[in-house]
């Protein structure tokens, strides 16, 4: 879970309504016992800014505040204190479902139960009044609780597209060095057959030792792959995909590929992360590119990294929402090989996705 921020402009803006209607209040209406109102509403805007943090305190000092009011003015037979700024309870409502921990909840709950019935006890406003004040409090901590637990689903559908995207890739790794250690293993073999046909002792020592690792260090990245993997899902090993590869990603849109520099070399993990990100960005551009003609893959290579930028020309914005899933696994996958990544609206039209990495990969 992320670290939440003391205060946020939200936090502020709703604090900056709380004191002008305080103001007004305090200055045009007769309140009862001015003083401990216009204290208690400056209370209130404090609960308000640290709402995130510290819901349950929060809770407690508005709804334990305005019992204890209610209940002491009708001890001493004076009207009861009404502040119009105390519709912020209702956010401080919606602020313990939305952050607080689960037995904070239950007290926040417990004290909210207490206080509505102490002031309906003291200063019963009528069955309507009653029933439409609870109403909107079970409404307030339902939406908070509702938006609480959609945020997790989503975090847990993020970590869930970062780990598919390291098993992606260990698959990726284990195929690549399995096929150079296989021919390793050959190769000793072979040397093994000749060297022994010559009688020649200290190569066959040699070459029995490259076997002996080569075989070995294949068998643990078998064992460790199989560890990384999902045990309900055993995918077949496939040729992991190259640079030459991204040519056969135009389904739909037409794909200009433009290739510069030193392309030779890589180390196959590098290339199957380019291929991957030119494969996703190009899926995306064909479901939510508006209008577009093309997409533009560009491939730069440089003497310490390869730059990628794939742009199409639709009518697409900034996105409204939290990024997709496939984000989450490019920009995971770069990442783990010492990689940066952007995605973002062009200045003029379009989208734009740039990713940035190291020729030999941190991971390589």
């Amino acid at each position: 879970m992320r670290r939440l921020s003391p205060c946020t402009w939200r936090d502020l803006a709703l604090a900056a309504l709380v004191l002008p209607v305080l103001g007004y209040e305090a200055a045009f209406r007769d309140l009862t016992w001015r003083p401990v109102a216009v204290a208690f509403g400056c209370g209130l805007a404090l609960a308000v800014l640290v709402r995130r943090i510290h819901p349950l305190p929060a809770v407690v000092f508005a709804f334990g505040g305005f019992a204890v009011l209610d209940v002491a003015t009708f001890a001493v037979g004076t009207e009861p204190v009404v502040l119009h700024s105390g519709w912020v309870v209702f956010v401080l409502a919606y602020s313990l479902s939305r952050w607080g921990a689960g037995r904070d909840v239950a007290v926040g709950t417990a004290v909210m139960a207490v206080a509505v019935a102490a002031i309906v006890s003291v200063d019963f406003p009528g069955f309507a009044e009653t029933i439409a004040a609870t109403g909107m409090l079970l409404f307030a901590a339902a939406l908070g609780a509702s938006v609480r637990y959609r945020a997790i689903a989503r975090e847990q559908l993020i970590v869930q597209a970062k780990l598919q995207e390291r098993e992606h890739l260990a698959r990726e790794l284990h195929d690549t060095v399995a096929h150079h250690v296989s021919a390793i293993a050959i190769q000793a073999q072979a040397g093994l057959f000749l060297a022994r046909s010559s009688s020649l002792s200290g190569a066959t020592e040699a070459l029995e030792i490259i076997d002996r690792e080569a075989a070995g260090t294949l068998a643990e990245m078998r064992t460790i792959v199989s560890a990384l993997r999902d045990p309900r899902r055993h995918p077949p090993l496939v040729p992991p995909r190259r640079i030459a590869d991204i040519q056969g990603l135009a389904e739909g849109l037409p794909v200009d590929v433009e290739l510069h520099g030193d392309l030779t070399n890589l180390p196959p993990a590098v290339e199957g992360a380019l291929y991957r990100v030119t494969q996703e960005s190009i899926t995306n551009a064909q479901r939510h590119a508006h209008q577009a003609t093309r997409v533009r893959v560009e491939l730069t290579a440089g003497a310490t990294d390869v730059r990628l930028t794939i742009s199409d020309d639709g009518t697409r914005t900034a996105a409204a929402g939290p990024p997709g899933f496939g984000l989450v696994g490019m920009t995971e996958r770069i990442t783990l090989l010492g990689g940066t990544l952007t995605a973002g609206p062009n200045p003029d039209r379009g989208w734009e996705v740039r990713a940035v990495l190291p020729r030999q990969g941190a991971a390589t």
